[in-house]
């Protein structure tokens, strides 16, 4: 029987839930991860980490539903969203740990470009206030710290995302690079009225565009997830598991 897989990605622990073709809830798991504080305002999570626990859950929930992967018909993804993930687009891997929404670290480079003028732009653009709440600048601090990393990104070797495109991509096998419009639009980089990555915006913060996940109204992939399928020992659907094609969804 096809079942719906729901994978909730939060702030301190990873959950997932089995419905039924009823509606029905026929099972659920959930597992906590690790918080990182390394200095006053900081909180950070390994990304590797959130990874390792959403396919652990997954796979329990699977197993104590007594089902296997090919049972699943859809996945559904819920997450964290502001949380900021950069990662190298060769090898799949982090290129430092993710910022968590909590973090305060560019506090201060807000309040610059609050007194710049920025923020009616922003606010107009994005129906957001400046603050280090939102992706834009965290996004803006790795490219700026992290050794090699704007050089990277103006290479376009680089992928940046919320959660829900880190889950996606891993969930794929690399193939696709996606996020929603709900995610996006609490990035502070994101134009609210054209449903699109703002120009101005990312010009604003120095971001290069080709960081940037293919925003969608829906996103619904197909390509598979051979990560979780492999773990229980089920045979994915040929269909599902070699495709690289990117999501089904209309881009915005």
């Amino acid at each position: 029987m096809a079942m719906i897989l729901a994978l909730d990605q939060g702030t301190t622990s990873s959950r997932a839930i089995l419905f039924d073709h009823a509606g029905g809830v026929a099972a659920v798991a959930q597992r906590e991860f690790p918080q990182i504080f390394p200095k006053p305002g900081w909180v950070e999570h390994d990304a590797r980490e959130i990874w390792a626990s959403q396919v652990a859950v997954a796979i329990e929930a699977l197993a104590r539903a007594q089902v296997s992967a090919r049972d699943i018909a859809a996945i559904g993804i819920t997450n964290q969203r502001e949380t900021t993930v950069v990662w190298d687009r060769a090898t799949g891997e982090p290129i430092c740990h993710a910022i968590v929404w909590q973090d305060r670290r560019t506090a201060e480079a807000c309040d610059r470009l609050k007194a710049a003028g920025h923020e009616p732009l922003v606010r107009d653009r994005t129906g957001l206030v400046i603050d280090a709440y939102f992706s834009g600048t965290k996004l803006a601090w790795i490219l700026d710290n992290v050794d090699g990393a704007r050089a990277r990104a103006a290479e376009g070797r680089l992928a940046f995302g919320t959660i829900d495109s880190w889950l996606v991509w891993k969930l794929t096998g690399g193939h696709v690079h996606v996020t929603d419009v709900s995610n996006a639009s609490r990035t502070m980089l994101f134009n609210i009225h054209t449903l699109a990555w703002d120009e101005d915006l990312l010009r604003m913060l120095d971001v290069p565009a080709s960081l940037l996940p293919r925003c969608a109204p829906r996103a619904t992939c197909t390509a598979g997830w051979p990560a979780v399928s492999a773990s229980t020992g089920s045979r994915w659907p040929a269909s599902r598991a070699t495709s690289r094609r990117p999501c089904s969804a209309r881009c915005a």
